[in-house]
């Protein structure tokens, strides 16, 4: 079970809103969480620790930049809920051990609990339950082991 609580945002959330290019010439995630968003909303970053991001549509649009989820999980975001995934963020999230899951959550209040199990696909948000398609078990386990490299190095 994962949860936390929401931070709403709309559609067309692309990976230059996630994360701008400017902060790409380091290689400190921490400075990617540090300055998550800034562009949108420059306090946002500081309330990302624990929350469940709930955006529209087409979220992770735009460059196929694997910071972006990066910065996301780094900066403490425990999932990532939209109706519509860019399918190069969703991967990447995914390899990054970043849950993203497509549901459409229709009443999104900043600070709701959200409550999410990806193996019965069940989303409860602020009381509500939603469903989505559950991921496939080998994206559960990937996500289960933390992203792709502790997946991998955990079956060798």
């Amino acid at each position: 079970m994962h949860k936390g609580e929401a931070v709403c945002l709309g559609a067309d959330i692309d990976t230059d809103l996630v994360i701008a290019g400017r902060y790409l010439r380091t290689k400190d995630r921490s400075i990617w969480a540090a300055h998550a968003f800034e562009d949108l909303d420059p306090e946002l970053a500081r309330r990302l620790s624990g929350s469940v991001i709930v955006a529209g549509r087409n979220f992770g649009c735009g460059s196929s930049r694997e910071q972006a989820p990066v910065a996301l999980k780094e900066a403490g975001v425990v999932a990532v809920i939209s109706p519509l995934f860019a399918r190069i963020f969703f991967r990447n999230a995914i390899n990054v051990g970043l849950p993203v899951l497509e549901a459409e959550i229709l009443s999104c209040h900043d600070g709701d609990l959200i409550e999410i199990n990806l193996d019965n696909g069940q989303i409860i948000a602020d009381g509500v339950v939603y469903s989505f398609t559950p991921l496939s078990p080998r994206m559960r386990d990937i996500l289960h082991a933390g992203g792709l490299v502790p997946y991998w190095r955990g079956r060798a």
